[in-house]
């Protein structure tokens, strides 16, 4: 504890995933490859967007910085976590936790801000086609983008004052492998009625705010399509709006099963945030360039282009 203030502590122990000793090296090799796997998917997602002129539309411009978001959400936690597990130590610094956390936040934040844009985003392809590049203008995704970015940090930035008030007595031990906010503000030994509050407020508005958009938008593809239920109608619908569902509902679905579902913090619970903390970062990738034929025709072009032997596989039927 720090000398000059006893009710403070310097360091935590994030006690980490409930792994039986003899297979920490399983399951950090296990983790090793997800993360490696997430970080370089979303990646190449980036950069195929960036290197293909067809994929500068609004849709993949909010999916690269989904990517992006994917990427930092699951390097906030998981190094620091494979290096626990690799050393076996368990400590984190005060400042270091608060900083963990506030990344988390914004980051998880930013996730939920930007699916809700591509919803939009669909509706509108969807049900105003003819005026959709009038309507989804560059300064409109620009301020779009801009705006999730604002108030994540604005999110992250709230809670975050908010823990630094409180004070932590002896018991510094988290039951999980991150700072994540409901675990700490277990260990204060402060009144938390004004941060319980305000995540219940300000978490209730957002979770409104953000799946709200994202049903209204996809009653009203549905509504719009159940007028003419043509074959073409539906084709668009599903490849235009699958992979982004998928999405939604691996994210909403875990995270909801960590945060509602359960009353009481346990083993369960780190194990459920192992899900939208790692495997749905991983998948987003795969998702988006198995259902999305544009993402899978750019990964074509780009290795045609420098002549790889798998060229031959894949462009023999197009006469390249």
């Amino acid at each position: 504890m720090r000398p000059e203030n006893h009710s403070s502590v310097s360091q935590f122990l994030l006690l980490g995933l409930p792994i039986p000793p003899g297979q920490q090296g399983v399951f950090f090799t296990l983790f090793l490859g997800m993360y490696l796997t997430t970080v370089l998917g979303n990646l190449l997602i980036i950069l195929l967007i960036r290197l293909d002129s067809r994929l500068h539309t609004p849709m993949y411009f909010f999916l690269s910085h989904l990517a992006f978001s994917d990427i930092s959400l699951s390097s906030v936690t998981v190094p620091k976590m494979l290096m626990n597990m690799q050393t076996r130590k368990q400590s984190i610094s005060y400042e270091g936790c608060i900083s963990q956390l506030y990344f988390f936040i914004l980051f998880g934040a930013l996730d939920s801000f930007l699916l809700a844009v591509m919803a939009y985003d669909r509706y509108v392809a969807i049900c105003h086609p003819l005026h959709y590049t009038t309507i989804m203008r560059e300064g409109l995704c620009v301020l779009l983008v801009a705006g999730s970015w604002i108030l994540s940090c604005g999110q992250s930035l709230l809670h975050t004052l908010l823990l630094v008030r409180l004070s932590f007595c002896a018991d510094n031990a988290i039951i999980h492998f991150f700072c994540d906010l409901a675990a700490l503000l277990k260990l204060s030994c402060s009144d938390t009625s004004l941060n319980e509050l305000v995540i219940f407020t300000e978490g209730t508005m957002i979770l409104f705010l953000c799946f709200g958009v994202i049903l209204c938008s996809y009653i009203r593809i549905g509504t719009t399509i159940l007028r003419a239920p043509t074959t073409k109608k539906l084709f668009k619908a599903f490849s235009t709006c699958g992979s982004h569902l998928s999405v939604v509902s691996l994210y909403y679905g875990t995270s909801a099963g960590v945060y509602i579902s359960s009353s009481s913090w346990g083993s369960k619970d780190i194990i459920a945030s192992v899900m939208y903390m790692v495997v749905t970062p991983m998948l987003n990738p795969f998702i988006y360039s198995l259902r999305n034929r544009d993402i899978k025709q750019a990964l074509e072009k780009a290795i045609c282009k420098r002549g790889f032997i798998a060229c031959y596989f894949l462009c023999k039927n197009k006469g390249e």
